[in-house]
């Protein structure tokens, strides 16, 4: 087990430095990695495509938190569950941060994610990225007995719960979930909590996320209308914070061509384009205020391993220097912390 220090702040936590720097622009990658008809994924060769991704310079890998299959929705994710998997990820590779976009907090008991998320903490040595959401798809609350209209209270009261017992000792919690006294959760995160993002709104102001969170993970956006969004943030931390300085990143799905100077044509959350047009779109990105892009291929029309080498040999080059970007406010860590 990792040494637990209580004094180490979430900034300097090994998982967000990953993810969050000053100097550049990072990328990650949601898990499935492959490209998919359908709502549900065949989840091969994940483990080498993971590792490829870690050894390629890629700063994270993402699981989503899909408790039930909705054939309707479309999408089930990585199928297995998101805090067993990621257990399993973290025993595969050695540095890449691991992120969860998103937990459904009103769908578990808090003390339930606190627990799974510090043992996930310990074991993958501090990487541990934790998105948090109220929930988007109605079908799934009945099953759990949650009433779907009260998923923005039920969120609040949750996280509430869930950072309490990650950073206090033995803490005395009354809440709807019960009552906790002379008890503790065990193990705790390897830092003094664990970095938080909310994804999306989750019902609440930008005011109120950016007094409880780390970070924000939203939504794709052609990239001016994403300066805007990254704009409004910023004010809503000027209003309860000294500094507008936590990180704003978003998904991005990619279909990426062949035809290395195919322009972008937009689809579904994101665009069918060529690697320069890519290399274009992540600049403009990262000068919007975007701080992590977490790619998904799940339109792709080429296979994922090829793809993932693409992105390698000709996107990631192209970024991964300083002097590609020059430094962001979006993003408080140094290159120097990040490793």
């Amino acid at each position: 087990m990792f040494e637990v220090n209580r004094a180490l702040p979430i900034e300097a936590h090994r998982g967000y430095r990953r993810v969050f720097r000053q100097d550049r622009l990072t990328l990650g990658v949601m898990v499935p990695i492959e490209s998919y008809a359908g709502d549900r994924p065949t989840m091969s060769h994940h483990v080498e495509l993971a590792q490829f991704a870690e050894a390629a310079g890629f700063d994270a890998l993402w699981v989503r938190d899909v408790p039930l299959r909705d054939p309707g929705f479309g999408d089930v994710g990585q199928v297995h569950d998101a805090f067993a998997y990621l257990g399993y990820m973290a025993a595969q590779t050695r540095s890449i941060a691991l992120g969860t976009a998103a937990i459904i907090l009103p769908l578990r008991h808090p003390l339930h994610t606190a627990k799974a998320a510090a043992s996930i903490d310990q074991l993958s040595g501090g990487r541990l990225v934790l998105g948090v959401a109220a929930g988007d798809r109605p079908s799934e609350f009945p099953a759990f007995g949650v009433d779907h209209l009260e998923r923005a209270e039920l969120f609040r009261d949750n996280l509430m719960v869930l950072q309490r017992a990650l950073t206090e000792s033995f803490p005395a919690i009354d809440s709807r979930y019960g009552h906790a006294e002379g008890v503790d959760l065990v193990p705790k995160p390897v830092a003094h909590g664990i970095p938080l993002l909310v994804t999306g709104r989750a019902g609440q102001t930008l005011e109120w996320i950016a007094g409880h969170a780390h970070g924000w993970l939203s939504y794709p956006r052609p990239a001016a209308a994403q300066a805007q969004v990254v704009a409004e943030w910023r004010r809503a931390q000027r209003s309860v914070r000294t500094q507008a300085d936590l990180p704003f990143a978003q998904s991005l799905y990619i279909d990426l061509l062949r035809d290395p100077d195919a322009d972008a044509v937009p689809m579904h959350l994101g665009y069918r384009l060529g690697r320069r047009a890519l290399v274009r779109l992540l600049k403009a990105l990262h000068a919007a205020g975007v701080a992590h892009v977490i790619f998904n291929l799940k339109y792709g029309h080429r296979g994922a391993g090829e793809v993932m080498r693409e992105l390698a040999t000709s996107v990631l080059p192209d970024l991964q220097s300083p002097s590609a970007f020059g430094a962001s406010p979006a993003s408080p860590v140094s290159a120097t912390e990040a490793r």
